[in-house]
């Protein structure tokens, strides 16, 4: 069984939240504060966090922050304000998505059930084929999941990670930004594609020598993103 933390000071929704989650067979538990939700979390054993953004103490950009500096396991954002900045921000200290209020239950539900599935395939048992993939001084190694620039180990989050190698999986082959938000976030209809504009960049930072000119993730302007070999 899945645990969730989630971190909403409103009790109202956070007792609906957990509510509807529960009966869909997870376990849950509640933080009205950052202060209280950072403590729980560094016990771990959490395997989704829901941070509400707009929290007394610790905000949740904070809390995402200090969680993934040591958890890799999916962080989705709440937030009541429509603005791409803040989502941008929110992805950008390593959340995997964001939802905005006011949103149903069964979309918080789907949203949950989606990142779960992903990061349970991700982190499961890979194909034996294209274990490792080396190119120019990059090196992906599949089943050990890690990544090399030059010898130099650099650490990605899980959702950086999928992206990547999805991408050097399918090498020369242009991917719109749809296209890549469908096979690593596995959701058509809801979201932003603004979330993969913030991956590739983040990605970008840490394996490209020079981000204006990428050696691996290219930007065909129009069309999308494409690994190049």
């Amino acid at each position: 069984m899945s645990r969730i933390l989630i971190v909403e000071d409103d009790v109202s929704i956070a007792e609906l939240e957990k509510d509807y989650l529960e009966l869909s067979d997870f376990e849950v538990e509640l933080a009205g504060d950052g202060e209280t939700a950072w403590s729980m979390a560094k016990e771990g054993g959490y395997d989704l966090y829901l941070l509400d953004v707009m929290l007394p103490g610790i905000d949740g950009f904070e809390l995402c922050s200090r969680i993934r500096r040591t958890q890799d396991v999916p962080i989705l954002l709440v937030t009541a304000k429509k603005d791409d900045i803040d989502k941008i921000r929110g992805l950008g200290l390593g959340a995997d998505d964001y939802i905005t209020k006011p949103f149903s239950p069964g979309e918080l539900l789907a949203r949950v059930k989606a990142h779960l599935s992903r990061f349970d395939r991700l982190t499961g048992v890979q194909e034996s084929r294209n274990e490792v993939i080396e190119i120019r001084g990059l090196k992906i190694d599949r089943s050990a999941h890690r990544v090399w620039v030059n010898g130099e180990e650099v650490f990605l989050t899980g959702r950086e990670y999928e992206l990547l190698c999805f991408l050097a999986m399918n090498p020369n082959r242009v991917f719109s930004k749809q296209e890549l938000f469908k096979n690593i976030w596995g959701m058509e209809s809801m979201g932003d594609v603004a979330t993969v504009t913030v991956h590739i960049k983040k990605i970008r930072e840490k394996i490209e020598l020079n981000i204006s000119r990428p050696q691996y993730i290219e930007t065909i302007w129009g069309v999308g993103y494409r690994f190049r070999v």
